[in-house]
């Protein structure tokens, strides 16, 4: 492959789950995907089992905790060193409030997601006051498309596998926002495959 055809990725919070998904896809589409990871021991061993599934060097291994300035600094110089270019950054880190699961508090954060489905159905997002971070990004980088998703109750470690959809599906749910063309949407939320504009 001629290096200006070559593509590169990041994936956030990319040790399991959907994020690891996500890596393995588009490592499959001949993306070079750098999988970060808060834990440097857990994404190794994610590299490890993606190298043994026949992914060995299309994977990188970097270490990233996104609530860290330093880490964040220390991922983009590495991309600009490594690469000079990305094409492709999914920001699937999440940063728990606790280590130890409240259960209530767990039950009282899975109930929040209804209430925002149901103003999502009813077209109430706005009126809600549901964050808009992402439009204000889109408007500040119009070159890029910048949108967030919900992908749906996806069955994860982070749920205790409560949820009903498979990782794959997430995760071909978010690629397929990755793959947006250049003049595609962007400052939008899109719920599973709908689209609002928040």
């Amino acid at each position: 492959m001629a290096e200006a055809t070559k593509r590169y990725a990041v994936v956030t919070g990319a040790n399991k789950g959907l994020g690891l998904a996500v890596v393995k896809q588009l490592a499959s589409d001949g993306f070079t995907v750098v999988l970060t990871a808060r834990d440097e021991k857990r994404g190794l061993e994610a590299i490890e089992k993606l190298s043994q599934s026949g992914l060995a060097g299309s994977v990188v291994f970097h270490q990233l905790d996104v609530a860290n300035p330093a880490n964040i600094d220390s991922l983009a110089e590495f991309i600009k060193t490594q690469f000079g270019k990305l094409d492709i950054l999914v920001n699937n880190a999440g940063i728990m409030g606790a280590t130890i699961v409240d259960t209530d508090a767990y039950k009282a954060a899975t109930a929040s997601v209804i209430p925002f489905l149901k103003d999502f159905k009813e077209g109430s997002i706005e009126s809600k006051g549901w964050p808009a971070f992402t439009r204000v990004l889109a408007k500040k980088y119009p070159d890029f498309r910048i949108n967030c998703l919900c992908p749906g109750f996806i069955k994860t470690d982070l749920n205790f596998n409560a949820g009903n959809v498979p990782v794959e599906e997430g995760a071909a749910k978010v690629l397929k926002l990755a793959f947006l063309p250049n003049d595609g949407p962007s400052g939008f939320f899109f719920v599973e495959s709908e689209v609002t504009g928040f």
